[in-house]
C-alpha cells in the first residue's frame, strides 16, 4: 500500500500528500494575495475550430462541408474569428475585456490517447513524457507554503493527477457537503517505530486538524444560490462556498466532459458548450457581487483538439492543437497567439503554434508572481500582456 492509498484510506477523502515540509520553502519569494485559479477541464477533446471559429478562412468550410458553422450560428468577435453561439453568454465578458482565448496550444510530439495526453497535460509533460507531479503543485508549494493554512488545491472531481504530489496540502471531493460530514477523530501517537508510518501518523494529523478548521469554515456558509443545475454549474457553485467561506486556497479544479465527439457533434457540441457558457457566465455574476472577480482566474484545458476535417459520422476525430479561453475580471482580453494555419496541416492535424507551457509559465509568473518558476524556459511574449500587472 502506497502512501497516498493509506492517506485516503485514513481520511475517507481523496487527499495527495500531507503537511509542506517546512525544510524546502522558498520562504519569502512571493506573499499570498488572495489571487486564485480555477482549472477547467474540458474532458474528452473540446473541437476548437467549432469553438473559436475561422469563419472567414474559406478552408474552414472545405474541410467541414457538413459540420462547419454558417454565420448564423456563430458570434463575430473581429472580422476572422467567431464564437460558437452557445457560448453567447461569455460575450458581456468579451466586451468588457474580461475573456481571452489564446490559439493553437498544444506540444511537440503530439500523442493522441486520451489518458496519455491527459497526463502530460496534468503533468507538464513534452509529449513523450509525463511530468512528475501535477505541473503546478511543486510551485505553489514553494512560494506559498505554510502561509497556505488550508488547502494548496482542491479538485471537484475524484482523480488527483492533477495535484499529485509527495508534499503539500492536496484534496479532492465531490462537494463540500463531504467535509461537514466528515468526522474527526484525533488518536494521539502510537508511537510507531517505523519511520514510514510515523510520517503517515504525523500527516494524517495534520491532516485531520487542517479538514475540521475546513469544516468549521464551511459550516457557517449557505449554498449557492442562482447556479445552473447542471454538473459544472454545481461544481462551480461549490467552489464559490468554499471561497466564501474564507479559504485562502490558491488552486481549484473542476470539469466538464462530453467533448469527445466521434459522431453526430453539432448538437452534443453545442450542448456542451451551452453548460460551459452558463456556468461560466453565473460564477462571473456571483463572484462580481461578491467582489471577488477580481481575485478569479478561470483557465480551460484539454487533452487535445480534433481534426481539421470532419468524419463520415458527422463528427471528428482525436487531433493536436486546439485553443482555450481564460475568464476573470484581471485580465487584457481578446485574442493571442497565432491560429495554425489550415492550409498546412500535419497529418490532418493542426500544428500547434504556441507550446501549452508557455500558458502555464505566464499563469504562474504572471498570476501568482512565481516568477523562477519550473517553465521558465516557455516564456513567451505572446502572452507578456495577457494579464493586468503581469
Amino acid at each position: 500500500m502506497n502512501r497516498r492509498t493509506m492517506m485516503k484510506q485514513l481520511l475517507g477523502l481523496g487527499a495527495a500528500g500531507g503537511a509542506f515540509n517546512a525544510s524546502n520553502l522558498l520562504a519569502d519569494q512571493i506573499k499570498a494575495d488572495g489571487r486564485r485559479l480555477i482549472l477547467l477541464e474540458l474532458s474528452g477533446a473540446n473541437d476548437g475550430l467549432n469553438t473559436l471559429v475561422p469563419y472567414s478562412d474559406n478552408r474552414y468550410y472545405r474541410l467541414r462541408p457538413k459540420i462547419g458553422l454558417p454565420k448564423s450560428k456563430i458570434v463575430t468577435l473581429d472580422d476572422d474569428y467567431a464564437l460558437h453561439n452557445s457560448l453567447k453568454p461569455l460575450m458581456q465578458m468579451w466586451e468588457n475585456s474580461e475573456l481571452a482565448w489564446v490559439h493553437g496550444l498544444g506540444y511537440p510530439k503530439p500523442n493522441r490517447s486520451h489518458f496519455k495526453s491527459i497526463a502530460l497535460w496534468e503533468t507538464g509533460g513534452d509529449g513523450k513524457a509525463d511530468g512528475e507531479r501535477g505541473w503546478l503543485t511543486h510551485d505553489i508549494e514553494h512560494a506559498y507554503g505554510q502561509r497556505i493554512k488550508d488547502a494548496h488545491g482542491i479538485s471537484l472531481v475524484d482523480d488527483m493527477s492533477l495535484f499529485d504530489s509527495p508534499d503539500g496540502r492536496w484534496l479532492s471531493m465531490n462537494s463540500a457537503s463531504q467535509l461537514l460530514q466528515a468526522e474527526y477523530n484525533p488518536t494521539g501517537s502510537k508511537g510507531f517505530s517505523n519511520p514510514l508510518l510515523k510520517q503517515v501518523e504525523q500527516q494524517s494529523h495534520q491532516l485531520e486538524s487542517m479538514l475540521a478548521s475546513l469544516s468549521s469554515k464551511l459550516d457557517k456558509v449557505s449554498d449557492v444560490k442562482r447556479m445552473p443545475k447542471t454538473g459544472l454549474g454545481e461544481q462551480l457553485a461549490e467552489v464559490i462556498r468554499l471561497i466564501r467561506a474564507g479559504l485562502d486556497t490558491p488552486v481549484y479544479r473542476v470539469r466538464i466532459g462530453g467533448f469527445d465527439t466521434h459522431e453526430n457533434q453539432l448538437g452534443r457540441h453545442a450542448n456542451r458548450l451551452t453548460e460551459l457558457a452558463k456556468a461560466v457566465a453565473a460564477t462571473r455574476r456571483v463572484l462580481k457581487q461578491d467582489k471577488e472577480w477580481d481575485n478569479t482566474l478561470i483557465v480551460s484545458y484539454s487533452e487535445f483538439g480534433r481534426r481539421a476535417t470532419e468524419n463520415r459520422s458527422g463528427g471528428t476525430d482525436h487531433g493536436t492543437a486546439a485553443p482555450h479561453f481564460l475568464a476573470g475580471g484581471a485580465l487584457n482580453g481578446g485574442l493571442y497567439g497565432s491560429a495554425p494555419d489550415l492550409s498546412n496541416l500535419i497529418d490532418g492535424d493542426p500544428a500547434h503554434t504556441l507550446d501549452y507551457r508557455s500558458l502555464y509559465e505566464q499563469l504562474l509568473s504572471g498570476w501568482f508572481k512565481i516568477d523562477q518558476n519550473q517553465f521558465y524556459q516557455y516564456q513567451d511574449a505572446t502572452l507578456a500582456t495577457l494579464l493586468r500587472g503581469a
